[in-house]
């Protein structure tokens, strides 16, 4: 990571960038006053959201619909919840209404449990803020934002515990260098966040996962087993089970594996890794909105469209950053932010970096700087 200061010509852009943001967003209140009433906004959409799912769920089960229309109907619907539960860790609805507030959370990691708990993630998220793009940015790390492209980052990317499984010391050295960034002021401090990090996904994640890896590994060997005749003989009792498991598969977990991949795909490519200077939001993101990633923008609401906007200026919603995101993309897009830079994927993420043999560089560096 560079960290020279930021040059007068940067802090320039960036300004103009904010300010043509928040004018468009405040042009849009001033239009529409309705807008004002932003807990109301957020309570009614979880409602609607939960209620979606619930129902596309229902229609599954009743035999309305089948399952390659549920997963997907499902899934949209679990993509309105995330963008709450990102705007409920900047206070956008019910900041001074705590049990409102933790409920809404609450009703989003019980939805979504392929995610780390909320209340863990809100102190990873503003820290991905001031550092995005660093060593210590333990949430885009942790979706393998920086990994170079490939099977393994393919698998990474639609599900949280593969990511960690398979880089077990990368992981560990996200999670230590997020927790030294922290500053802790004690030893105490620090082994508190230390088992913050641990808990993350305790208890709904590792559920979530224990019977998402369950049903996937059942139908593989099933699956062969049906190679060589016959399929694996179940007594009646696993039979009632792995049909639940089935229908569990299809309402629950199956749609959100399809968002997390979608949500993952997008966003970790779309943040820059490495060699990004200090504090240069102009450098973090970019827009990630070339045509063909309609179907993948469509399961995490426009994420490579609209978050980068999210970047210059935070306190906006995500119905927000949608409504005015055309004009957002004019001022950003004259001030130097990238639009559908696909030579990430071959990049690794870096911001700059030409070659293949440099990224490697760049993690010798950062681990002669760690040692």
């Amino acid at each position: 990571m560079h960290t020279r200061n930021l040059s007068d010509a940067d802090k320039h852009r960036i300004q103009s960038i904010r300010t043509g943001v928040s004018a468009a967003a405040d042009g849009l209140r001033q239009r529409h006053r309705w807008l004002r009433h932003q807990n109301l906004i957020g309570a009614l959409i979880m409602a609607g959201s939960i209620a979606g799912a619930v129902a596309s769920g229902w229609a599954y089960v009743a035999g309305v619909i089948p399952w390659f229309v549920c997963i997907p109907l499902t899934a949209v619907f679990l993509s309105f919840i995330h963008e709450l539960e990102h705007d409920l860790i900047h206070l956008m609805y019910f900041r001074n209404s705590p049990r409102a507030y933790n409920l809404m959370l609450a009703l989003c990691w019980i939805t979504r449990p392929s995610t780390i708990s909320p209340w863990v993630r809100k102190r990873m998220h503003l820290h991905h803020h001031k550092y995005s793009g660093t060593e210590s940015d333990i949430e885009e790390r942790g979706i393998t934002n920086g990994e170079r492209w490939g099977l393994r980052r393919l698998l990474m990317t639609g599900d949280n515990m593969l990511a960690v499984y398979l880089r077990p010391k990368t992981i560990y050295k996200a999670a230590r260098a997020f927790i030294l960034a922290q500053n802790p002021q004690s030893e105490a401090e620090l082994k508190s966040l230390a088992r913050e990090q641990r808990r993350g996904y305790f208890p709904l994640g590792l559920i979530h996962y224990a019977f998402w890896h369950g049903f996937v590994l059942f139908h593989l060997a099933n699956g062969i087993a049906l190679l060589f005749g016959s399929g694996i003989p179940l007594s009646a009792g696993m039979e009632t089970f792995i049909a639940g498991l089935n229908t569990a598969a299809v309402v629950y977990m199956g749609p959100n594996m399809l968002r997390t991949f979608c949500l993952h795909f997008i966003s970790s490519n779309m943040h820059y890794y490495g060699d990004v200077e200090a504090k240069n939001i102009i450098q973090q993101t970019q827009v990630l909105n070339v045509w063909w990633m309609a179907p993948l923008q469509l399961f995490c609401f426009n994420f490579g469209s609209t978050h980068a906007i999210h970047h210059f200026v935070v306190k906006e919603p995500f119905y927000i950053r949608q409504a005015t995101a055309k004009a957002a993309h004019r001022v950003m897009r004259e001030n130097g932010v990238r639009f559908n830079d696909l030579g990430t994927f071959r990049r690794a993420n870096r911001y700059a970096l030409e070659n293949s043999a440099q990224p490697a560089a760049v993690s010798r560096a950062v681990d002669s700087l760690d040692a």
